[in-house]
């Protein structure tokens, strides 16, 4: 059942197993916060970073294909939402 797999899912990830493979928020924002305020990538653009350094990106990130999967994937559900505005 998806709703039991879900709440197992949950359980394990906010326990232990999550604590070393999930991020608080400070450890989250970090990289972000990097990139938008140091000097030393001021002007820097079109690159990837990781843990508050430039890092290579996975295939999957590079792949043309799969960017154009997520794109059309966005874009529908961008109108499926304004769809459903307009109707109400």
């Amino acid at each position: 059942m998806l709703t039991s797999d879900f709440f197992l899912l949950d359980a394990a990830l906010s326990g232990i197993a999550g604590k070393c493979l999930l991020k608080n928020i400070q450890q989250g924002a970090a990289t972000t916060c990097y990139v938008a305020l140091h000097p030393q990538v001021k002007g820097k653009s079109g690159f990837y970073f990781s843990d508050s350094k430039d890092a290579q990106p996975s295939s999957q990130a590079l792949n043309v294909e799969v960017a154009r999967k997520l794109w059309d994937f966005s874009m529908n559900l961008i109108n499926k939402c304004s769809e459903n505005k307009s109707m109400h």
